[in-house]
């Protein structure tokens, strides 16, 4: 059992070129993991490995027999050759796609959500139609235009398989392919089937509820920033709540997973997306994330995507980092500029929203009128303009937390309904 401390997280940033700038930072009392410390009883290697939907073959096999298949996958859609107890994690591995067709699967057509098949598009980048070179078969792309698979792209298709690693965070735009996919598919009356995978955000359950007028492909549900579910829960979410247009339901089998809880950290064996490339940048995503409605950088286009941030305008500090353009981020934010800031890449495990990232760097900037973007991105990413209003109004984390609470009180007797797992 993994213990738990409750820890003081400071930021210090330190006094550089002989000036006196540095941040006036703020703390925020978190609720941390502290992975260094297991009780003498308890060691990872006692834990059962977690067996994916992917690897029960056995279980989804015969609902594919005869049958033309779609496929909703990316990289992360593999059948693991091998479980470590010890690590959760290896990197021998079969993709989905493969092990179907040497299983002599009848698979029509491969439909890739952001960041493309393989998975090396950038964010927001324009994935486009096409054919995968390994096997020949058409990929369907869905970003971009084409967010919902047209009937025309559904014709002929018997059943469709949705296996996508989420990270368990509103605005990961997975969940919002997840939405159209079920609905194109009910509304032709072709069964989908989902293997589920874990939520390595799934411990905890934090942040505004997102408002109807908000809604955009970041945000289509009324839920929090990190919902705690897997993708197979939360495919049952959007049936049972009634999201689908014209309140239709999609007829949907989740392949649950063996040996899962959601108090169990998983460590990803393959990036989700280009840019959060380590578990780090994983759990510190739903925090830092609010920075892509600002213009202060979370390290796209340098190595440490979303484990930094900064800006050429924030004190200079001991700490700075220049993008530039790499794999996964083509135009970085604040490109071949030097920007000062924060190195998070020791920093404890989150379990919560951590707020005090955002509102340090605000407190820091000069110019409060250029920090948050003119383009309402902010108020996308956080579902509400609240945030935005109370930040600069100058309210405590504290105050802005309670603001939350009865949302999330009311969402959490929602998603007991939906629960596959403790």
């Amino acid at each position: 059992m993994w213990c738990k401390n409750t820890v003081l997280l400071f930021l210090f940033l330190g006094i550089s070129c002989g000036k006196t700038n540095k941040f006036e930072t703020i703390s925020e009392k978190l609720d941390v993991k502290n992975e260094n410390t297991l009780s003498k009883k308890d060691n990872l290697e006692s834990f059962k490995p977690i067996i994916v939907g992917a690897n029960q073959t056995e279980a989804y096999l015969n609902l594919l027999k005869n049958k033309n298949v779609g496929i909703v996958a990316n990289q992360t859609s593999v059948v693991f050759k091998e479980h470590t107890a010890s690590t959760f994690k290896n990197k021998k591995n079969t993709h989905l796609v493969d092990s179907l067709l040497s299983l002599n699967v009848n698979i029509k057509k491969v439909f890739a959500p952001e960041h493309g098949f393989r998975g090396q598009a950038d964010a927001g980048e324009v994935v486009k139609d096409g054919f995968d070179t390994k096997t020949g078969l058409p990929i369907v792309s869905l970003y971009g235009s084409n967010k919902k698979p047209s009937p025309e792209q559904l014709k002929g298709l018997d059943v469709v398989v949705f296996d996508i690693q989420d990270v368990g965070a509103r605005f990961y735009t997975y969940i919002s392919s997840l939405h159209y996919v079920m609905e194109a598919c009910a509304e032709a009356n072709i069964p989908v089937i989902i293997l589920d995978r874990p939520n390595p955000n799934g411990h905890y359950i934090d942040g505004p509820i997102l408002e109807e007028e908000h809604k955009s492909f970041i945000g289509m549900h009324p839920i929090p920033v990190i919902h705690g579910m897997t993708i197979g829960e939360y495919a049952q979410m959007i049936n049972g709540e009634n999201w689908l247009n014209n309140n239709i339901k999609c007829e949907l089998t989740v392949i649950t997973m063996k040996n899962y809880n959601h108090k169990f950290t998983y460590s990803l064996p393959i990036k989700p997306s280009p840019n959060l490339p380590n578990d780090i940048a994983i759990n510190l995503y739903p925090s830092l994330c609010f920075f892509e409605g600002t213009n202060i950088s979370v390290g796209r286009g340098t190595e440490l995507q979303f484990q930094i941030y900064g800006a050429p305008f924030l004190p200079k500090t001991d700490f700075s980092f220049t993008p530039q353009p790499n794999f996964g981020s083509k135009y970085p934010k604040h490109e071949n500029k030097v920007c000062y800031g924060v190195n998070l890449t020791n920093s404890p495990k989150l379990n919560s929203l951590d707020l005090s990232y955002l509102i340090n760097a605000y407190n820091a900037t000069s110019d409060k009128s250029k920090f948050f973007l003119t383009n309402g991105f902010f108020t996308k990413l956080a579902g509400t303009k609240q945030l935005q209003n109370q930040i600069e109004a100058g309210e405590s984390i504290e105050n802005i937390k309670a603001t939350w609470k009865d949302g999330l009180d009311k969402f959490k007797k929602i998603r007991s309904k939906y629960l596959l797992y403790n």
